[in-house]
């Protein structure tokens, strides 16, 4: 075979100036750019065969004196040093100073963050200022030196700790609990309390960033290695505590009426009080004296948070071996379906995306709009029941993303939030099934989508949070909305929900960053998923489909013309209506864009067609719903 007539043709073709021959790939199916796969993190999404983290053991004693409202505590922390990398130096977290006056927080007085439903999270500290005292970090009966940076707080190590090594830190500190602690920890007066961001805490050291030092302002929330804890709390005698952890001491702690309560409870479907109502009356009339001290250990967990008071009504039961607790005041009457609300949401999660891996599941009722940590969460009274469901189960959804998996939240605050919201949905829904409320609410998202798509200034998804200016869309709602349409409309619900629980089993009590979670979604799931990230991570891209015209090919064969003019792409399903009024649905993949903007959809059929309908559930949220559709013109008389 000779190629010569060829080259001769290409030798008469027009010459091209050299800047026009560079074309950028501009396709949305172009490579994503990602870091690059290695052995600690794989190329299919899961850990490599080097993965390592940190882990950080606490034994921490702490007393809290309700007069002066000073927490003080002793402990220790034992870091073992897994990374390649030999450290002189450690980083730790000291929460409480973003109350100090000089904190980048008390300096900027930011306004708070307004979330839909009334919820308001200020981190100002609402004109209280404090901070933490470190009075001793200590190694080997030596003071180490350090140097306090607002909330974090760096020591030099005595002696560089190698790979494998590990060091025992010993410390004392105390400071003043505020009365709102930034929206996540704080107290009523002097008798409830909701304990938080409350001891000194490694920083995380991982192969990705080295030390993580960004600095706790507020929007972004925590980022933890995972350890055990041994904690002994001393406070007043007549306090009930709800905490990460189990009771060690229960005889000490517990009267012989609530510890048979108890055991009922654990094989209980309905909740059972453990106290009731007039016993929380008494117990809060009634000041009694001295002290108790409580002692809970936790196994594997990144935090320990606690709550306490004397006026506390105690619901609880159980499924599938662990314990379901509501603590609450008398006044918040509607707190009394919270246990069942609490059970539905932990059997539910587990059924769904993998066991609850803690012996118990702990809510409680007070001033804090709404927080999570291991085993306890925080949730205020509500003046509706759907309101309560919601901030109950949102919270307790937080066991799995970040608590379960332990991802970064003050980079990616859409990988805990954003994660969580969309599983919440599918909560609600069950919950509520039947009702108008279980019927509609996932509809939110996409009226949250029309008032937030607001062109320039609407933020990717990607933004940090103490960047963005509409937190709850960009973490919470927009996330919600993207996986809802990957697993409805892109993977369908089998591939989607195999490859998140995948996801979950892979990155359990470990630190996935966004690229391990693509890969994963993509190799569990099954397609490339590129375009799909690019779009609703890191652009604010618009979704536009529209029907151009449609054309009669033939008797049997009708065209349909489709355009997408917008940024983002997406699969097109297609509603047809015939002239006998009866209707068929056609659905077309991604790859229907591969060639551009443009496409023509051949469709065999035999009946004339007089109306087609883009997204006929509305399940997109396209910017222009009035291209959607296309209806035959009547026939006007000669």
């Amino acid at each position: 075979m000779t190629v010569r007539p060829l080259l001769a043709l290409v030798a008469l073709l027009p010459a091209v100036p050299l800047a026009a021959q560079s074309v950028a790939d501009t396709s949305p199916f172009r490579t994503l750019a990602l870091p690059a796969p290695n052995r600690m993190r794989g190329a299919s999404g899961a850990p490599g065969p080097d993965y390592w983290q940190q882990r950080a053991d606490y034994v921490l004693r702490a007393a809290l004196d309700t007069a002066a409202q000073v927490l003080s505590g002793t402990g220790t922390i034992h870091y073992e040093n897994h990374s390649p990398d030999t450290l002189t130096f450690v980083w730790l977290q000291l929460e409480q100073n973003m109350f100090a006056p000089g904190s980048v927080t008390h300096v900027l007085s930011q306004p708070p963050l307004l979330f839909e439903g009334g919820a308001v999270f200020d981190f100002s500290g609402k004109g209280f200022t404090g901070s933490v005292t470190v009075e001793r970090f200590a190694a080997a009966g030596h003071e180490l030196v350090r140097t306090v940076e607002g909330t974090l707080m760096r020591v030099e190590l005595a002696a560089p700790l190698p790979p494998g090594g590990g060091v025992d830190f010993d410390m004392a500190w105390r400071f003043v609990v505020p009365p709102d602690g930034a929206a996540r920890m704080g107290r009523v007066g002097g008798r409830l309390y909701e304990i938080a961001q409350w001891y000194p805490r490694m920083a995380v050291y991982d192969d990705v960033r080295g030390w993580n030092v960004l600095p706790y302002i507020g929007a972004g929330e925590f980022y933890l290695e995972y350890g055990d804890y041994d904690v002994t709390l001393t406070l007043p005698a007549g306090f009930l505590v709800a905490a990460t952890g189990t009771v060690g001491n229960p005889l000490e702690v517990w009267t012989p009426e609530q510890r048979a309560r108890l055991e009922r409870a654990r094989a209980a479907e309905e909740r059972v009080q453990i106290v009731t109502p007039a016993e929380a009356r008494a117990n809060a009339a009634r000041r009694a004296p001295g002290t108790k001290t409580w002692h809970l250990t936790a196994r594997t967990v990144r935090d320990f948070a606690w709550a306490a008071s004397p006026e506390f009504r105690w619901d609880a039961s159980g499924w599938d071996g662990i314990l379901i607790q509501t603590f609450y005041r008398p006044g918040a009457t509607l707190w009394e379906e919270a246990n069942r609300m609490a059970r539905h949401s932990i059997r539910f999660f587990s059924e769904k995306w993998g066991r609850y891996p803690y012996p118990h599941a702990t809510t409680v009722e007070g001033p804090i709009e709404g927080m999570e940590y291991p085993m306890l969460t925080f949730v205020p009274a509500s003046a509706k029941r759907e309101d309560l469901y919601w901030v109950l189960m949102h919270e307790f959804g937080h066991e799995w993303f970040p608590m379960v998996v332990g991802s970064d939240e003050r980079r990616y605050p859409w990988m805990d939030e954003g994660f969580n919201s969309f599983i919440d949905y599918d909560a609600a829904e069950d919950y509520f099934r039947g009702t108008v409320y279980g019927d509609t609410v996932r509809r939110e998202l996409l009226y949250q989508a029309r008032a937030a798509e607001q062109p320039g200034r609407e933020q990717p998804l990607i933004t940090r949070p103490v960047e963005s200016r509409d937190l709850s869309w960009t973490a919470y709602k927009k996330p919600a909305l993207m996986l809802t349409i990957l697993r409805e409309s892109v993977l369908g619900r089998e591939a989607f929900e195999r490859a998140l629980r995948e996801y979950v089993r892979r990155w359990t009590n470990r630190h996935p960053q966004p690229a391990d979670f693509f890969r994963t979604m993509e190799n569990a799931g099954g397609r490339d998923l590129d375009w799909f990230w690019r779009q609703w991570v890191y652009t604010t891209a618009r979704l536009d489909q529209a029907v151009d015209s449609v054309r009669a090919a033939s008797r049997d064969s009708t065209w349909v013309f489709l355009s997408n003019r917008g940024q983002m792409t997406l699969p097109v399903t297609l509603e047809l209506t015939f002239a006998d009024a009866t209707r068929e649905r056609r659905t077309f993949p991604i790859e229907m864009w591969n060639l551009g903007s443009a496409f023509t959809a051949r469709m065999a059929t035999a009946q004339p067609v007089v109306a087609v309908t883009l997204d006929p559930d509305g399940r997109y949220p396209d910017v222009d719903r009035a291209n959607d559709r296309w209806r035959r013109e009547p026939a006007t008389a000669p």
